[in-house]
C-alpha cells in the first residue's frame, strides 16, 4: 500500500510545483512538505466520497494554512473531485477552480474558505460543534446517522495567530473529541525560521488546554494512521504534531523560507524532478499508479456512503417525525420557510418603551419557539446582549443538546466558529457581543461575507447612548464601517416592532450575514404612517410619517434617531418634514430609483434631505445636497449619563430642529 501513496504523494508535489511555477506565483513549501499527509488522509483516512461532495455525514477537513492551496488542489483532483488538469493548470488564473487561497463555493471538496491564518482551524471547532449538537438531536439507541469527524491542518503562522488559542481553549474546556488537528511542524516562516519570533512549547500549550498531545512524522503513512487512531479512542480535541521538511523534494529550497511563498524555478524544478524521479522535460505528471488508486479506492467510497444510506433509511422509517425534523434542520440556509413565517411575534403597542436589545430577545425567542435548529450564544455578554434562549441547557461537554453557546471573551474566535457551525448545515447560528467590539470579529465577518454565509451578528449598545462607560464603548464610526463590508446588511431597527422585522429579515436571507445593530436605551414604539410598513420594511426604509406628498424636507434616521427625528419634526410646525426609517442603508440604496423616490417623496433635486444618524457621516454624503444636512457625529463621545453625553455633543432634538428649520 506504501508505493501507491508514494504515487500519490509524488503527484502531489509534481502537480503543486509545476501549477506554482506556471502561475509565477503561489506558495509551494507546505505543499511539497506534506504531500504524504494528503495522501494518506484522502486515500484512508478520511470518511468521504468524492462523488457526492455533499454527503451529510462526511468527515470535513479544513486547510488552516490555506496559503499550501495547492494540497488540497492536487489532492481534491487525484482522489476523484471535480477539480481538472486544466483547473490546475490554470491555477491562481481569473476563472479557475483553483484561485489562490480555498474558496467555499467555488471549488467542490473545499469545505471553507481559508487563508487568513488561523481562520480555519476555528472554523473547524465550529463544525465539530454542530456534529456534537446534531448527533444529540437525531441519533437513537438503535441508529446513529451523526457520526463524523472534522480535521485541519495547521502550521506556525495558524498557531501564532491569537485565534488559534481563543478556538483552541475553547474546543478543549468543550471536550470535541471529534476535532483532529495535524501540524505542519517545519518551523519555517516567511522571515526564517521561527525560532526568530516563536519559542513556546507548543505541546504544553495545547496539553493546558485539555487537548491530547500526539507526535509524529509526516513521513510515516502507518505512523500517521496509528495516531489518528489514538486521537478517535480519546474523549478531547487532538493536536498531531507532524515533524516535516518544508519544500521536501526541492533541494534547491527544502528546509528553507524560500520554500515559503515564491516559485521555486525552472532549474530547481528540473533538479527535484530528475531526484524525485520525475521527467525534468515534462509538466504535470500525474504517476499512474496515483489515478489507478483513487480508481480502485471509488467502489470503498461509495460502499461507505451507502452503507450511511441504509442506516439512515432505516432511521428515517423508524422515526418519521425526526426525518420531519431533519429535513426542516437541513433547508437551504437552515430555515424552514413555512416554520419561519409561522413564528408568533411578541405583541407591542404603540406607546410601549423598551430597548431594542429587550425586543430582540422577545424576537429571539419568539423564533427559537418555531426553529429549534436555531442555536447561538455571545461573548461573555448574554444578559447585556440580551440573547438568552429561554427552555434549553447551555451546550457543554455534558450537554450537547444545548442551544446556547457560552463563547467566552473571545470574539473573533466566536464568529469564526459561527461561520463553522453554518458551513457544516443543519443548523442556523447566531453570535453575540457589544457593537463595538465588531473590530474584534471584523476579519470572521468578512469571511461570512465573502462565503455568502447567513450568519447573524448581534451587536448591541449601538451608539453614545451607552453613556457612562465613555467613549472605548461609544461606537461612532462601526456602523459606516461594518456597512463598508461588500455583502453585509447592517439591520438598525428604530423600535421594538421594527425589531421582530428585522429578525425575521435576518432569518430570511441566505446569501450572506446580518449585523442588528441594537440600543441599550429604552425607545417608544412610534405609530407608523405606512399601512404596509410591516412588508416595505423589507426595501431596507419605509415612511414613518408621511408629512405631505411633496415634503419641504425628508429626514432619513436610523434606530433611536427616527425618535429623534419625529421629536425634531414637531418642533418645525412650519414645514411639511416626512421622517423615512431606513432599516438598513444598504439594502434601500439597492432599491430602484422608483422605490427610493417613492418613500423619500421625490428625488435628492427635488425634495431636500436630512440624514440622522448617532455616528459618523460617512457614506451619509450621497443623498445630501450640503455636508451641514448630515446630523452626525464627527467625534469619539464622552462618559456621563446618555443624555448629558448628548447633549454636550449637541445631538438633540433641539438642534436636529435647527438642522431642519434652514
Amino acid at each position: 500500500m506504501s508505493k501507491e501513496l508514494d504515487a500519490v504523494a509524488l503527484s502531489v508535489r509534481s502537480l503543486s510545483m509545476d501549477a506554482i511555477q506556471k502561475a509565477n506565483s503561489g506558495h509551494p513549501g507546505l505543499p511539497l512538505g506534506t504531500a504524504e499527509l494528503a495522501a494518506v488522509l484522502y486515500g484512508k483516512i478520511l470518511n468521504h466520497n468524492p462523488a457526492d461532495p455533499e454527503w451529510k455525514n462526511r468527515d470535513r477537513f479544513v486547510l488552516s494554512a490555506g496559503h499550501g492551496s495547492m494540497f488540497l488542489y492536487s489532492i481534491l483532483h487525484l482522489s476523484g473531485y471535480k477539480v481538472s488538469m486544466d483547473d490546475i493548470k490554470n491555477f491562481r488564473q481569473i476563472g479557475s477552480k483553483c484561485p489562490g487561497h480555498p474558496e467555499y463555493g467555488y471549488t467542490e471538496g473545499v469545505e471553507s474558505t481559508s487563508g487568513p491564518l488561523g481562520q480555519g482551524v476555528a472554523t473547524a471547532v465550529g463544525m465539530a460543534i454542530a456534529e456534537s449538537m446534531l448527533a444529540a438531536r437525531f441519533n437513537t439507541a438503535a441508529h446513529t446517522v451523526v457520526d463524523h469527524y472534522t480535521y485541519s491542518l495547521v502550521g506556525e503562522g495558524c498557531l501564532m495567530e491569537g485565534i488559534s488559542s481563543e478556538a483552541s481553549s475553547l474546543a478543549g474546556h468543550l471536550k470535541l473529541g471529534k476535532l483532529i488537528v495535524f501540524y505542519d511542524e517545519n518551523k519555517i516562516s516567511i522571515d526564517g525560521s521561527t525560532d526568530l519570533s516563536f519559542s513556546e512549547d507548543v505541546a504544553a500549550r495545547y496539553a493546558s488546554y485539555g487537548w491530547q498531545v500526539l507526535r509524529g512524522d509526516m513521513y510515516d503513512y502507518a505512523g500517521i494512521e496509528s495516531l489518528v487512531k489514538q486521537a478517535k479512542a480519546d474523549g478531547r480535541p487532538s493536536l498531531i504534531m507532524l515533524k516535516s521538511v518544508i519544500g521536501k523534494g526541492a533541494a534547491s529550497v527544502a528546509g528553507t523560507a524560500k520554500a515559503h511563498g515564491a516559485p521555486i524555478g525552472a532549474e530547481g524544478i528540473a533538479a527535484a524532478k530528475t531526484a524525485l524521479g520525475l521527467d525534468p522535460a515534462k509538466d504535470f505528471q500525474v504517476v499512474p499508479a496515483a489515478y489507478d488508486y483513487f480508481a480502485a479506492r471509488k467502489a470503498d467510497f461509495a460502499a461507505a456512503e451507502a452503507s450511511w444510506k441504509s442506516v439512515f433509511d432505516a432511521w428515517s422509517k423508524a422515526n418519521p417525525a425526526l426525518r420531519a425534523e431533519w429535513d426542516a434542520f437541513f433547508a437551504e440556509g437552515g430555515i424552514d420557510n413555512a416554520r419561519l413565517n409561522a413564528a408568533v411575534l411578541p405583541p407591542v403597542k404603540t406607546g410601549d418603551s423598551l430597548a431594542t436589545r429587550t425586543a430582540s430577545n422577545n424576537a429571539l425567542n419568539a423564533f427559537a419557539a418555531v426553529l429549534p435548529n436555531l442555536v447561538g450564544g455571545s461573548a461573555d455578554l448574554q444578559g447585556p446582549n440580551a440573547v438568552g434562549i429561554k427552555n434549553t441547557a447551555a451546550f457543554s461537554a455534558e450537554h450537547r443538546d444545548g442551544r446556547y453557546l457560552h463563547f467566552g471573551i473571545r470574539e473573533f474566535a466566536m464568529a469564526a466558529i459561527t461561520n463553522g457551525i453554518q458551513l457544516h448545515g443543519g443548523l442556523r447560528p447566531f453570535c453575540a457581543t457589544f457593537l463595538i467590539f465588531a473590530d474584534y470579529l471584523r476579519p470572521a465577518l468578512r469571511l461570512s461575507a465573502l462565503m455568502k454565509l447567513p450568519a447573524i451578528y448581534v451587536l448591541t449598545h449601538d451608539s453614545i447612548y451607552v453613556g457612562e462607560d465613555g467613549p472605548t464603548h461609544q461606537p461612532v464610526e462601526t456602523i459606516s464601517s461594518l456597512r463598508g463590508i461588500p455583502n453585509v446588511w447592517v439591520l438598525r431597527p428604530a423600535d421594538a416592532e421594527e425589531t421582530s422585522y428585522a429578525w425575521k429579515m435576518a432569518l430570511a436571507r441566505k446569501d450572506g450575514p446580518v449585523c442588528l445593530a441594537l440600543t441599550r436605551q429604552n425607545i417608544t414604539v412610534f405609530p407608523k404612517d405606512d399601512p404596509d410598513w410591516k412588508h416595505t420594511i423589507e426595501c431596507g426604509a419605509y415612511i414613518v410619517r408621511k408629512g405631505s406628498d411633496s415634503p419641504d424636507v425628508t429626514v432619513l434616521a436610523t434606530g433611536s434617531e427616527v425618535s429623534l427625528a419625529l421629536a425634531a419634526a414637531d418642533l418645525v410646525p412650519c414645514k411639511k418634514i416626512r421622517v423615512v426609517s431606513v432599516v438598513s442603508k444598504e439594502l434601500f440604496e439597492s432599491q430602484s430609483e422608483v422605490i427610493r423616490n417613492a418613500i423619500v417623496g421625490g428625488s435628492k433635486n427635488s425634495v431636500r434631505i436630512v440624514t440622522a444618524e448617532a455616528g459618523i457621516r460617512m457614506g451619509w454624503e450621497g443623498w445630501t445636497r450640503d455636508a451641514s444636512d448630515n446630523f452626525s457625529i464627527e467625534r469619539f463621545g464622552e462618559s456621563g449619563p446618555a443624555n448629558k453625553v448628548a447633549e454636550h455633543l449637541g445631538f438633540t432634538a433641539e438642534a436636529l430642529a435647527a438642522v431642519l428649520r434652514k
